[in-house]
């Protein structure tokens, strides 16, 4: 026999039984796949039975907060964020301080009296000074459509997001997101001026009693809600008993003796 034929014959049988042998593999695999995918449904049914709940709807025997899972409150009550006063921030606000923080204000702003305008308007008696109403300044359409005059509250917010607070202002400048850096530099800002604006008053802040009270009044109300709802809730069920508990009427003609 010649090595051709050798040859021949070898890679017959070769390509036969690799063929058949990879095809057992192919099929093998998808097996184990639909396999796998049925044990897993069958341990997610016994790990987390169902059951069936209101108006046909399914629920997890064991219910699984996934917004608390997902790192969110969950249930709970929103958390509030306490309101800061600027009137207190002002308070205790140190000039000095806000005098080094509008070092980050200078490349863009004088602030002496009759000095030019930069890039910024002149902040010399900017409290209180009617809202893009400084002369030989060109404001954006934004800032000059603003009425009013400064006032230590537009400024802060101001500050704090120019862009955020104002659309369309030409200002580029990020912003100071510290409240006290703000009240620091609002401090400063009150010292360029002919005649300083004052301060807002600090709010008033409520004595222990008056949060009691405050705390109590809430408890009560919501009390009282609470014992409607279970009224309506009672009213309701007797209504609802009692027309159960009537006898049909009788028709003409059905009446005994």
């Amino acid at each position: 026999m010649t090595r051709g034929k050798h040859r021949e014959i070898i890679q017959t049988f070769l390509g036969t039984s690799m063929g058949d042998l990879f095809w057992n593999k192919v099929a093998a695999v998808v097996i184990g796949l639909v396999l796998m995918v049925m044990v897993i449904g069958v341990v997610g049914d016994i790990v987390f039975p169902e059951e069936e709940g209101g108006e046909g709807q399914a629920t997890l025997s064991y219910p699984i907060d996934l917004a608390a899972v997902m790192g969110g409150t969950g249930g709970a009550a929103p958390v509030e964020e306490d309101v800061v006063d600027l009137g207190t921030l002002l308070a205790s606000a140190n000039a000095s301080s806000g005098e080094r923080t509008f070092r980050r204000c200078v490349s863009c702003h004088n602030a002496a009296p009759g000095a030019g305008n930069l890039q910024g308007p002149n902040l010399w008696n900017a409290v209180g000074r009617d809202i893009g109403s400084y002369d030989g300044f060109s404001y954006s359409a934004a800032m000059a459509g603003l009425e009013g005059n400064w006032t230590y509250e537009k400024l802060d917010h101001f500050i704090a997001n120019p862009r955020g607070w104002l659309d369309g202002t030409a200002m580029s400048f990020a912003g100071i997101r510290n409240d006290e850096d703000r009240a620091d530099l609002l401090a400063y800002l009150q010292t360029l001026s002919d005649n300083p604006v004052a301060f807002p008053a600090p709010a008033p802040v409520e004595s222990e009693e008056e949060e009691v009270e405050g705390e109590l009044t809430e408890t009560a109300a919501g009390g009282e809600d609470q014992m409607e709802a279970l009224e309506e809730s009672g009213d309701a069920m007797i209504g609802d008993q009692a027309g159960e508990g009537e006898m049909p009427e009788a028709a003409p003609g059905d009446g005994g003796n």
